[in-house]
Parts: C-alpha cells; sequence; structure tokens
C-alpha cells in the first residue's frame, strides 16, 4: 500500500514539473492554459490586484525567477529520487491513500540513517544555497520594489520550514489537507501547488539546520572571542593592581621604602631614592646623583608624600626596636648593678672570714699569754651560750656497735645505699685462693650484721659511690684499670669499662643518673654513658698538674640562688677544679683558689653549697691537719655578662693533729637537729680518733675514739635515727645521734 502511495506522489511531481516547464518555454504551453506572467505571480503569493510589469526590465526579472524555481523544484526532485528509487505505476490512487502514504513516508524516512541520507541533502543545500546567492545578487540589481513578488512567491516555503521546526507531524498534515481541499483541481495553475510536500520539507528542515548549526558556530565563535576579550582586559586589569601594590625600592640598597626611616626622597635631577641611603651617599663625598651624575647636595634632597608610591609600613617594627633597645639598656645596667653588688657581697665576706681568723688567733695569743684572763672571758661565753652548749652536751653521737669487716685490713672506702638499707664496705678477698682480689662486704643497716661478701675487682678498689635508680646498683672504681656497675640485688657484675689506667675516684651525675665519671691517675676525668656499654663519650683534661684524682663529688643545678651552677668538683694533689656544666657534653673548667701542693680531700654539701677542703701539713708554716669550709659563689664574667666565674671563699678553718700519712676521706653534712647548721668531721691520725665540728660556731661537738686511723666516715639515716659510721682498716664502728 505504501509502495502504491509513493508511486502516486511521484506521478503529482512529474506532472508539477511538466507544468514549470511549460511556463518557462512559451512554445511547449499548452493553448488555452491561461497561464501568463501575472498567473504565476499569484500563484506565488502575489496581491490579486497587482498588474504584471511591462517593461523588458521586468521581463528579465521575471524570466531570472522562473529559473530559480525551476532548479529549486529540480533539486527537490532528484532528492526524492535518491530516496525512493522505486519503479513508476500508472494509476491514480484516492485522497485517503495519499494521506495515508505520507505518514508511512514520514515514519520511513525518519528511520533511516544518516549517512543514507547525507548525499542527497547534500545536493538540495548546495541548490538552495546557490538560489539564495543569486536572489539577494538580483535584489541588489533591481531593487526591494521589483522584489516583492519574488518575497511573495517564498512565503510558502518560510511557511512550511516554521512548521517543521516544531517538530509537529500532525499539524504538517492538517495543513496539507486544508490547501488541496482549497485547490482548484482542473486549474493547470496550481500544479506548483500540488507537488509532494515530503521531500520540500526533508530539504527546508536541511536548510534550517544548517542555518542553525551555522548560527550556533558563529555564536559560540563570539561567544570564545568575547571570552578572549574579557580574559586580557581581566588580565589588564591584574597587571595593573598588581603594578599599583608594587612596592618603590631604594636603587642604592634594593630594600624597600617606608614611611619611617627610610623615607621616599628626591633630588633636583627627579630621581627617587630612600632618604637614609641618599644622605648617607651625599655624606660619603660622592656629591652626584647615583644614577644620572648630576651635582647634588644635602639640601637638594625633598621628602616625597605620594600616595600612589606604595611604601612599607615599619612604624609599628621600629617602635618595637626601640622598645628592645632600651629593655636592653635596662637589662644590662640590671646585670651590672647585681654584678656589683655580688662584688661587694664577696668582698665584705673575705673581710669577714678575715676578721674572723683574726679574731681566732687573738683568742688563741690571749690562752697563751694569760691563762687566767682568758678564764675570764670564757666563762662569760659559757654564761651567755650555756644553753648552747647544754643542748649541744645532750645531744651527741653515742657508740652503738662495731662490726669486724677484714682480719688482714686492707679496708679503704664504703657507701650507703637508703633504699636497700645496706652499708657497704671495701676490703680483700677473704678466700685468696677461691676467690682472689677485692670486692665489698654488705652489711644490713637495721641489726648491723654483716650479711655476704661479693667479688668485685682484681686490686684495691679506691672509690664507691650509689646511685638513685630502685635497682640500687652500685659504681666502683679500683687500681685494675676498670670501673663496674654492680647489682647487689643478683650480688653479680652487670657492666664493666676499661678505663686503660688506674682509677682513684668515681661518682654518679645527679641531673642524669645514665651518666659517671671515673677519676683517672694521670689527672683526667672520663665520662661514661650507661647506654652505650663500649667505651667513654668525652674526656675532661687534666688542669697543671699531672697528679691524681684522689676525690669527685656532683653539685646538682640550680640548689642554691648564689650558686646556680651545676657540674663536678674534682679535687687532685695539687689542688681543685669545678667543671660546671653548660650542656650534657659542654663542659667549662674553673680552677679553685685552693692552696698549690697539700691538698688531699674534697667534699661537698649540696644544699648549702660548701665544701670541705682538707690540707696535710706542710712543715712551719701549717704544722697540723686542717679542714677548711669554703663558700661555693659565681659572678658574671667582665667578657660575657652569660658566662659565669666560678670561684670560692673560706669560711671557717678547723684544726687536727700534726700527723697525715694517709689519704683520708672526711665529711661535711647537715646536723641532725634540722636547725639548719651543718657539722664537720674529720679524723685524726695522731690521736686515732674523729673530730666532730660546729661548722657555724667553729667549735668541736666531741671526739669518736677509734683503734686505728679512720680513713673513711659516711653519715646515713635509717628509720629516722640518725648514724655515722666511721671505718679503719680492719672495721667499722657505728654511733648513734642521741
Amino acid at each position: 500500500m505504501a509502495e502504491e502511495v509513493i508511486d502516486v506522489d511521484m506521478e503529482s511531481e512529474e506532472q508539477a514539473v511538466s507544468a514549470q516547464l511549460s511556463l518557462h518555454d512559451p512554445a511547449s504551453r499548452p493553448t488555452g492554459s491561461g497561464l501568463s506572467t501575472a498567473s504565476i505571480g499569484e500563484e506565488a503569493g502575489a496581491p490579486s490586484g497587482t498588474e504584471a510589469p511591462s517593461t523588458a526590465h521586468s521581463g528579465g526579472l521575471e524570466a531570472a525567477l522562473l529559473t530559480e524555481e525551476l532548479q529549486r523544484l529540480q533539486g527537490a526532485l532528484r532528492t526524492v529520487a535518491q530516496h525512493f528509487s522505486l519503479g513508476q505505476r500508472p494509476g491514480h490512487q484516492r485522497r485517503q491513500m495519499r494521506r495515508t502514504g505520507r505518514r508511512q513516508l514520514g515514519t520511513s524516512a525518519s528511520q533511516r540513517s544518516a549517512s543514507s541520507r547525507s548525499g542527497a541533502l547534500d545536493n538540495y543545500f548546495r541548490v538552495n544555497r546557490q538560489q539564495r546567492t543569486q536572489s539577494a545578487r538580483l535584489v541588489a540589481e533591481y531593487g526591494e520594489d521589483e522584489m516583492s513578488s519574488e518575497d511573495s512567491s517564498t512565503d510558502l516555503s518560510t511557511d512550511i520550514s516554521e512548521s517543521e521546526e516544531s517538530g509537529s507531524t500532525t499539524e504538517i498534515e492538517d495543513e496539507y489537507e486544508g490547501d488541496e481541499s482549497a485547490a482548484a483541481p482542473p486549474a493547470p495553475a496550481s500544479a506548483p501547488v500540488l507537488v509532494n510536500p515530503v521531500p520540500v520539507q526533508s530539504a527546508e528542515t536541511g536548510d534550517s539546520q544548517s542555518a542553525r548549526q551555522e548560527q550556533e558556530s558563529l555564536t559560540s565563535h563570539s561567544e570564545d572571542t568575547l571570552n578572549v576579550k574579557e580574559d586580557a582586559a581581566s588580565t589588564k586589569t591584574t597587571d595593573a593592581a598588581a603594578s599599583d601594590e608594587e612596592v618603590y625600592s631604594c636603587p642604592i640598597c634594593f630594600e624597600p621604602c617606608t614611611n619611617g626611616g627610610h623615607h621616599l626622597a628626591t633630588l633636583q635631577c627627579g630621581h627617587l631614592f630612600g632618604s637614609t641611603c641618599i644622605f648617607q651617599w651625599l655624606k660619603g663625598g660622592g656629591g652626584k646623583c647615583p644614577q644620572c651624575n648630576k651635582k647634588a647636595k644635602r639640601s637638594d634632597v625633598v621628602l616625597v608624600y605620594a600616595p600612589t608610591v606604595k611604601v612599607v609600613d615599619t612604624s609599628e617594627q621600629e617602635r618595637l626596636k626601640r622598645d628592645l633597645e632600651k629593655e636592653q639598656v635596662m637589662r644590662r645596667k640590671a646585670e651590672l648593678e647585681s654584678a656589683q653588688c655580688r662584688l661587694q657581697l664577696q668582698f665584705l665576706t673575705d673581710e669577714c672570714s678575715k676578721l674572723r681568723k683574726q679574731l681566732q688567733e687573738l683568742r688563741c695569743l690571749i690562752a697563751r699569754h694569760n691563762p687566767s684572763a682568758s678564764q675570764g672571758p670564757s666563762s662569760s661565753c659559757n654564761s651567755l651560750t650555756g644553753h648552747t652548749s647544754s643542748s649541744q652536751s645532750q645531744c651527741k653521737y653515742q657508740f652503738e656497735k662495731g662490726i669486724m669487716v677484714s682480719q688482714s685490713g686492707n679496708c679503704r672506702v664504703m657507701a650507703y645505699s637508703a633504699l636497700m638499707s645496706c652499708l657497704v664496705v671495701s676490703q680483700p678477698s677473704p678466700q685468696t685462693t677461691l676467690l682472689p682480689g677485692c670486692g665489698v662486704k654488705k652489711i644490713s643497716g637495721m641489726n648491723f650484721r654483716s650479711t655476704q661478701y661479693v667479688p668485685i675487682h682484681s686490686k684495691q678498689i679506691r672509690g664507691l659511690a650509689f646511685s638513685d635508680h630502685p635497682d640500687s646498683v652500685l659504681l666502683s672504681a679500683s687500681l685494675d684499670n676498670t670501673i663496674k656497675l654492680t647489682s647487689l640485688i643478683a650480688n653479680t657484675v652487670v657492666q664493666t669499662y676499661n678505663t686503660g689506667r688506674p682509677v682513684w675516684s668515681c661518682c654518679w651525675c645527679s641531673d642524669d643518673t645514665n651518666y659517671i665519671y671515673a677519676g683517672l691517675i694521670n689527672g683526667s676525668i672520663l665520662i661514661y654513658d650507661m647506654r652505650d656499654t663500649t667505651t667513654h663519650v668525652q674526656e675532661l683534661p687534666s688542669q697543671g698538674s699531672r697528679c691524681p684524682v684522689t676525690s669527685l663529688s656532683y653539685l646538682p643545678r640550680m640548689a642554691s640562688a648564689a650558686f646556680p651552677c651545676g657540674g663536678l668538683v674534682a679535687g687532685t694533689l695539687e689542688g681543685g677544679c669545678f667543671w660546671e656544666q653548660k650542656s650534657t657534653n659542654t663542659y667549662k673548667a674553673h680552677l679553685l683558689p685552693l692552696e698549690v701542693g697539700s691538698c688531699t680531700d674534697i667534699q661537698i654539701e649540696p644544699t648549702m653549697r660548701h665544701c670541705l677542703v682538707t690540707y696535710r701539713p706542710t712543715g712551719k708554716t701549717h704544722s697540723s691537719l686542717r679542714c677548711v669550709m669554703m663558700e661555693l659563689s659565681s659572678s658574671p664574667s667582665p667578657d660575657s655578662l652569660e658566662n659565669l666565674v666560678c670561684t670560692c671563699y673560706p669560711v671557717q678553718t678547723f684544726q687536727a693533729g700534726p700527723t697525715c700519712k694517709l689519704l683520708t676521706k672526711n665529711a661535711i653534712f647537715a646536723s641532725p637537729e634540722n636547725d639548719g647548721t651543718v657539722l664537720v668531721c674529720a679524723g685524726d691520725e695522731a690521736t686515732n680518733s674523729a673530730m666532730v665540728w660546729n661548722a657555724g660556731s667553729g667549735s668541736l661537738i666531741q671526739k669518736l675514739q677509734a683503734d686505728q686511723p679512720v680513713l673513711d666516715i659516711c653519715p646515713f639515716e635509717v628509720n629516722h635515727t640518725n648514724l655515722l659510721g666511721t671505718l679503719t682498716e680492719k672495721m667499722v664502728k657505728i654511733y648513734k645521734w642521741a
């Protein structure tokens, strides 16, 4: 059925084409057809009352219009022939069959692929564009009035294209139904109107789509151009804003100008500089502009206040700098005043110690030359301080127990562990054949019984010290060129360090218990880190002499406001040195002003920042053993206020016997009364005793008698009971404060 409808449409279009050809060729026109130029104009849509032009000019225009119409119809015919390549069938169908065929044709045409229609549509669009070009050329040549008939002839195609752009097939079918019903069947002039609208519809739709695509491409191109222009304009605006915000830099120092000291300035030549730089330039003897070499002088400099020239606002920064300088000046002034006060205090303290010394000498002279006269003042002094003497006589050290350590002797040092309540004493091995060497004997602090012997070294032990660790590790130094760490819980050595030389003393670091110190026979000090089990981490060289380090004591930091330094106090046979610990691996040596050649031992009292220096007799000058209590002090260095100068000055001197053949260890410690006083205990070889003094008054409290010379003294506390242990070569005696 669809094929029959298509054949009918093909016949109708061929008839329409033949009718157009007859119109174009007068010779082939049938007689009595009634077709003329006027009738053609009416069919094209011209008004009914318009007369055809009679001149030759209008005749040429009609011929051109007819030619264009013929070309358009031929293009439409070729398009239909290419789309529907079917044979012709004779016969006419009814109008209902034609309407049904148009619907089916429209459906089948919409389902075809774009590739099957591209060639035919391109041919039609090419003819249509040529027609439009010729029409525009004719309009320009003959004018708008003569082309009015052409405009009216194209109204039909325009209406068809607009109806197809709406996308409604039903409206197009209704329109053609109305046109067929209104047209007169016998009139041959209506033959062009009866052309099959399907190919025209496809052609016009393609033309409108092509025009729409061209318009969209032009629109997108114009939008891209507009975007490019806007980007360029925004870039220019950004560059201009950036150039406006650029800060002008001085061409001399290349630093930005400010609104403060480095203000923008100019010369007579017009060049701009920073005011500070240009003044210095002219002051230096330049006499010319740095840029153009034109003569200039300081009076030519003019400050510029231009709102368009950006400068850095440094007023707040300069104000802060001025405040900082003022604060630094005030700080230096305060530090200088503090240093002066410290110097004055040190001077007055020295004077006071000198006066005390002179007072003691005068008392001694009075006692020698006039004993009867000395009884009067002494009795008056006793009456004034009778309460104190009676109180001191009431509380003294009382003998508690004696403990035999070694029958063969050769005991040397001892130490006490408060965590284990254990007193350890160095001694040679009791079984030299089975366990040769030396070790320590453990003595309980609860019942004062010796428990067991722990072997440690192969030679004599010269130093013992406990740490603050909960495991109570014992540090020992020996003449066998080693220092060892021993656990008293397991009674075994846990770590051994080989020093390469005999060790005379040792101690722990109170600020960091991971570090230990060993004093060697050559005067140097080795620093070990317990986390490094191979070798020492640092060595402190000997200062001056190469005498053995007989004593080592660590002073914690900030234990006293007068002496905030922390470090190591080392005593040798030639004097003493304080190693100030600046950082973990940095130490600074401060030589202490001690007597050269007579020092045997240095002990410290960390709370009061005092130290006890023992001097052996030196013949005629000092015929007895002396124990001098000194106070450590520090003052700012004249070279740098940050660095301190550490020193010490004597406070009290205690006299003992005239004999000193052994290197003994004395003690300085706080009084068991907890009244802020300090006690000093030292061994006297002449009387085989230990003498106890009150450091504040310098008076002798008591003598603790022993069978042999006292080599070491150790104060300790057990269950809030203050005890004192004295060591000889064979035994330990325990005294209780009561």
